[in-house]
């Protein structure tokens, strides 16, 4: 991954002199998007995301990728860190919960991954496939985030999670993520309050995107 989500991107932050203390939470923001896919037989099969990075994020990992200097970044010229963000997810669990009848779904390595520049942002998609293709009876729940605050993750609106082939009669609820308000903000900058947490203690827990699926 030519910038994992980690402490590397942390110190490619500070080196680009932005007015953040030096442990702050979040470092990335991603805008996010989400298809659940289902095959013919009407099991789940998969979930394409779409994510789009902020400005500064992809100012830093898209340096030096202009091979042609045209001032236009292709998807080609993208590829090798569209392959690169995508083969390191699995240390981060994808960002990405999947249950059916409560019991989590084991993905795939990601497919299909592809990066594009949208003005001064790039944008990720990717196919995450199920180990195991699932049938749905009920409700599937879906959640996309990042426990440790490290990346922040938002829906772009009430239409962000979709459904692909979906039985007859599937209907989605989305709740998106709570706005970081200055006082979690608060928190997060101070790593001593984190670590001082309780054992257990979820700090995000209105702070992930959600999505029910239920079909009949």
């Amino acid at each position: 991954m030519r910038i994992r989500l980690g402490p590397v991107l942390c110190l490619a932050l500070l080196s680009t002199g932005l007015s953040m203390p030096a442990f702050a939470h979040p470092h990335v923001w991603i805008t996010a998007r989400a298809q659940v896919v289902f095959a013919p037989d009407g099991k789940v099969t998969g979930i394409r995301h779409r994510w789009t990075f902020d400005e500064a994020y992809t100012a830093y990992v898209t340096q030096g990728l202009d091979r042609d200097g045209d001032g236009k970044l292709t998807s080609e010229e993208l590829q090798d860190l569209a392959d690169e963000n995508a083969g390191g997810l699995s240390e981060f669990d994808y960002f990405t919960t999947l249950k059916v009848h409560g019991k989590p779904q084991a993905f795939g390595d990601p497919q299909e991954a592809r990066m594009t520049m949208d003005g001064q942002q790039v944008t990720m998609d990717f196919l995450l496939p199920l180990k195991a293709p699932t049938a749905v009876t009920g409700a599937l729940a879906m959640e996309i985030d990042d426990p440790t605050f490290f990346v922040y993750f938002s829906l772009a609106d009430q239409t962000s999670v979709t459904l692909a082939n979906a039985p007859q009669g599937c209907v989605t609820n989305i709740a998106k993520a709570k706005p970081l308000d200055a006082a979690m903000l608060k928190i997060l900058q101070d790593e001593g309050a984190v670590q001082a947490a309780p054992p257990g203690a979820n700090f995000g827990v209105e702070y992930s995107n959600k999505a029910i699926i239920a079909c009949p």
